[in-house]
Order: C-alpha cells, then sequence, then structure tokens
C-alpha cells in the first residue's frame, strides 16, 4: 500500500505492506511529490520484533507479542527519522505542548512522567494548551530558530496535532520530593538529551543530527525540573518557563 503524507513540512511517501500503517497517519494525508519516500516490508517488521524484544528483556519483561501492523508502523517512523536530518529536523523522546502559540518541550527517560506533567499543564491553561505531540516530536532547527511539529507517532495516549510552533523552551524532567525548576546551560544537560534523541544508523545522518542538536541547545532557553506529580510544579514550570517567575 502507497499513500503520501506531509509531516514537519516534508512531503513523504509510505509504502507499506499494512493499510493500518496508513490509517495512523490519515490526518497528515497530502498532495503533490515527495521530498522522499520510505518503504517497509518484512524484512523491517523482523527488525523492529528483534528490538522490541531486547528492550522487553532489558527491562526484565518476557518479550510481547507485537502485531506486524505495530512493529511496521515503528519501522516506518524509524525510516522517516532516519531521513529527517538532511532536512535540517531530527527526533526528539517527550512530550510538546503549545501555549499560545509557544512551543514548550518536556523530555526525560521512559516513566518519568513527562505525559503526567504536560496533563498538569493542559489542567492549568485548558483551551490554551495543546498537545502536538506526546511522545516523538519532531523539531526542525534553523537560523531562525526551532520550530516543533506534531507527528502522528504520538505515544500509547494517542495525543497530537496537525500543527506545529516556535519552541520557547525545553525542559528536563526528574521525579523530585517537592517542586524546584532552574535554568541550565547546554553542557549541564547535554549527556542525558542525547540519551532522548533519535541517534541515525547512517554515519552521515548521525553527523547531521549531531549538529541539530547543538543548534537546538543554542537556540532555546533550557530548564531542568524536580518535580512531584501535582498541579502545583506546572504552576512554577509555567510561570519560570514563560517568563514570570513567582
Amino acid at each position: 500500500m502507497t499513500g503520501l503524507y506531509r509531516i514537519a513540512e516534508r512531503n513523504i511517501r509510505i509504502v507499506s505492506l499494512h493499510a493500518a500503517v496508513h490509517d495512523y497517519c490519515r490526518d497528515y494525508r497530502a498532495q503533490g511529490e515527495p521530498d522522499f519516500t520510505v518503504e517497509t516490508g518484512e524484512a523491517e517488521i523482523a527488525r523492529e520484533r528483534a528490538l522490541a524484544a531486547r528492550e522487553d528483556l532489558r527491562a526484565g519483561r518476557e518479550p510481547r507479542p507485537y502485531g506486524d501492523a505495530y512493529l511496521e508502523q515503528l519501522a516506518v517512523y524509524r525510516a522517516i527519522a532516519e531521513r529527517m536530518p538532511q532536512f535540517d529536523t531530527l527526533l526528539v523522546h517527550g512530550s510538546a505542548l503549545a501555549v499560545d502559540g509557544e512551543g514548550y518541550l518536556f523530555t526525560a527517560p521512559s516513566g518519568t512522567g513527562k505525559s503526567t506533567h504536560a496533563r498538569l499543564w493542559r489542567e492549568l491553561l485548558g483551551e490554551r494548551a495543546v498537545t502536538l505531540n506526546d511522545d516523538k516530536p519532531l523539531l526542525r532547527v534553523g537560523a531562525e530558530g526551532v520550530t516543533v511539529y506534531g507527528t502522528p507517532y504520538d505515544g500509547k495516549h494517542r495525543l497530537s496535532r496537525n500543527a506545529a510552533a516556535p519552541l520557547k523552551a525545553l525542559c528536563l524532567l526528574e521525579r523530585g520530593a517537592e517542586n524546584r525548576i532552574e535554568q541550565v546551560t547546554p553542557g549541564e544537560i547535554y549527556t542525558l538529551l542525547l540519551q532522548q534523541v533519535y541517534r541515525p544508523a547512517d554515519p552521515a545522518a548521525l553527523a547531521a543530527a549531531l549538529r541539530l542538536l547543538d543548534g537546538l541547545l543554542s537556540s532555546v532557553r533550557l530548564y531542568r525540573l524536580r518535580c512531584t506529580p501535582e498541579p502545583a510544579a506546572a504552576q512554577l514550570a509555567y510561570a519560570v518557563m514563560k517568563g514570570r517567575e513567582t
């Protein structure tokens, strides 16, 4: 099956075995000529199954019986992420919000509470806050700054929007017994953030992704937030990151 989708300002032709891959991307359907094509099949599905089993074992779980269609969705996004650095775009594991048209990105290892903290922002700010992507947004890094994009690959809660916003701030989340936020330098969080960035297998694409990471770190305000899963954490974080510290 074949479809054309516009994701992060690029037209991408997807050729796959399973219709579910295209249903997943239905809100991003496009017309025109592709900027590039990704094609997946049995080999890519088998590779994703092996990677998923390895992650389960690393986490102390028995390998889960993922279906082929789900694994092909993972393979498609992996193929997209491999190509995007040549278009000044990289994938970051995190939850991205737009508030009053400005983007905020929360990143941390899985299970830290990114989605919970983003939900607290939505509850605090109501319709002013929308989730662009709750799992793996794309970021375009350019001379004019950084833009964060919604994508259809949005995690188990399926929270995303086909929209974009200029990225105002990036925040590394940590669990804490109390709420405390501080502005940090690129060097203070580089290693931790690198772990949350998709690193392509192709050496040239990897080099491009690392250059984009440097550009990201030098273009937006950076924070570290140690927090509880309580509304007060969102109140503090928004006040500081917006520039209205209380």
